[in-house]
């Protein structure tokens, strides 16, 4: 019976075909297959024609907040459409995420990450989406240095003395982060890692809560935003120990990067990116590439972020896709060298 219904089938088709040939028409079939592609491509060419989400799994008012809505602001601009940023912070990005991760893939949700995400492949053994199964990378934002600072209390003057009185006493120092999985907490493992020493991670839900106990004394040490540690620095209430880029902050040039004070080849930063659910069309995914690469490029942006310890990304999709793997891969390493708990 399939036999005969495929000898049917294949019958009917060809009659179409010789049917079509003789009037100059395509066959049934092709001519709705063509036209469905037609009208898929004209939506692609004419998107957006609608609002854009963009949703930030974290905090309002933390760095891929502010930052989103700066690219939201300009986009709108640039396509005509609104785009609007919406903020679906916790279990460390996982709520969010997973929200894109099971959206329409039709460019009109996107989803703001950063190396919490990468972080997260490796920290939480079960999740309900995969980054690189579920996401396709539409362009990297910026990245930002972090800055390495402790409670005036402390007697080490410098990252050799922290790492010496660490061996000497492991466990005597503690550090803050505002959660597990965070850059924070993970820049934190991988000095750890690299001095090899050990001290205490102290996790807390957000960085308003731990910076308020390094300022209070509470705890020794914490990676914090460089901009917003500064003016702490400035007014003798924290010590800063190093930043965590390849070369110098602009904001706090007279802080040695943490590779230079004592941790040769360490580097660890805040990176934010845009990614849309899986089978978003390549021509929208181009297309929203194209236009972030554009808006992070503009001298106004370049300048404010600069100012504020931002650098602006750029790279092709595919790039970005292959960053985001070597991101996965760099962290994976840490989180088993560390033993870090999504609950640590």
């Amino acid at each position: 019976m399939p036999n005969a219904l495929g000898a049917t089938r294949r019958a009917w088709l060809a009659r179409g075909a010789a049917s079509a040939a003789a009037s100059g028409a395509a066959p049934p079939l092709l001519a709705t297959l063509t036209a469905l592609g037609a009208v898929r491509a004209q939506a692609q060419q004419d998107y957006p024609t609608r609002t854009v989400k963009i949703v930030v799994p974290f905090a309002a008012g933390g760095p891929a907040d502010v930052y989103a809505r700066v690219l939201a602001q300009r986009m709108q601009e640039a396509l005509g459409q609104a785009f609007v940023v919406e903020d679906r912070p916790g279990a460390g990005s996982i709520i969010g995420t997973d929200a894109v991760a099971k959206s329409a893939p039709d460019g009109y949700t996107l989803l703001v990450m950063s190396n919490t995400q990468t972080v997260n492949e490796s920290l939480f053994a079960t999740k309900p989406y995969q980054l690189m199964r579920d996401f396709a990378p539409v362009a990297p934002i910026n990245f930002s240095d972090l800055v390495l600072v402790g409670r005036m209390g402390l007697e080490a003057r410098s990252v050799r003395d922290l790492i010496r009185e660490a061996k000497a006493r492991p466990g005597s120092l503690s550090y803050a982060s505002s959660g597990p999985g965070t850059p924070y907490h993970m820049a934190g493992e991988l000095f750890k890692a690299m001095a090899g020493v050990s001290i205490v991670h102290i996790p807390y839900r957000g960085s308003s809560g731990a910076r308020t106990d390094l300022l209070g004394g509470q705890v020794d040490l914490m990676f914090d935003a460089i901009p917003t540690m500064a003016e702490h620095v400035r007014a003798g209430k924290v010590k800063a120990f190093g930043t965590t880029g390849k070369s110098r902050s602009p904001v706090m040039p007279d802080v040695p990067t943490l590779s230079e004070a004592g941790v040769p080849g360490y580097e660890a930063v805040i990176w934010l990116g845009l990614m849309a659910p899986k089978a978003t069309p390549a021509a929208i995914v181009t297309r929203l590439h194209d236009e972030v690469a554009r808006i992070v490029a503009q001298p106004d942006i370049v300048r404010t972020w600069s100012a504020q310890g931002a650098t602006p990304m750029s790279m092709s999709v595919d790039a970005f896709g292959r960053y985001l793997l070597q991101d996965i891969d760099k962290w994976a390493r840490i989180v088993k060298i560390s033993g870090a708990k999504p609950d640590q």
